[in-house]
């Protein structure tokens, strides 16, 4: 099934954190306080896809306070950390939303996201995560972590389902 085919069934998006919507640099102040560097456009892209209702996950084994904060800022609910588990998160949200694997769509970049890249129904990387992900993902994003890989994903699954316009118009005045 093409990568177009798949993306049309698409209800939910689900994001790993570092080496997706960040570079993967943990950077720590003199103090200890964690510092994440987030893209605009990948949370505009994100607000774009939860505008037309397709609903959006965050799911990683780490935990920060600006996860939490960055998706706050995003309106992103289902926010899940310390999640060493990730598939027993992943089966909870199919449960409470009622969703198949065919409506998920996930990225990873790492070992701990094959579960999740290999049972949903599109699965996303980017350009540096390990060979063994790369192998497993239906794409490979052109653009990087934290630098628009997120909103590059997002604006593939709008296109294919038809909603580009849509989400075009709410910009454009005629």
């Amino acid at each position: 099934m093409s990568i177009t085919e798949k993306a049309r069934h698409i209800k939910l998006l689900i994001l790993d954190v570092d080496g997706v919507m960040t570079d993967g640099k943990i950077v720590y102040t003199h103090t200890g306080e964690e510092l994440k560097f987030f893209d605009a456009k990948d949370g505009h892209g994100l607000r774009m896809f939860m505008r037309v209702g397709i609903d959006v996950a965050i799911i990683t084994g780490r935990s920060s306070a600006a996860v939490e904060k960055r998706a706050a800022d995003l309106g992103i609910g289902m926010v899940f950390q310390k999640a060493l588990n990730k598939i027993d998160v992943y089966e909870k949200i199919l449960k409470q939303k009622n969703l198949t694997d065919r409506n998920i769509s996930a990225v990873g970049d790492d070992l701990t996201d094959l579960p999740l890249l290999k049972r949903c129904g599109l699965s996303f990387t980017v350009p540096d995560g390990v060979e063994e992900v790369k192998n497993e993902a239906d794409y490979i994003t052109s653009r990087l972590a934290g630098k628009g890989a997120v909103r590059e994903i997002c604006e593939v699954i709008l296109k294919a389902q038809g909603l580009w316009p849509e989400v075009i118009a709410r910009y454009v005045q005629e």
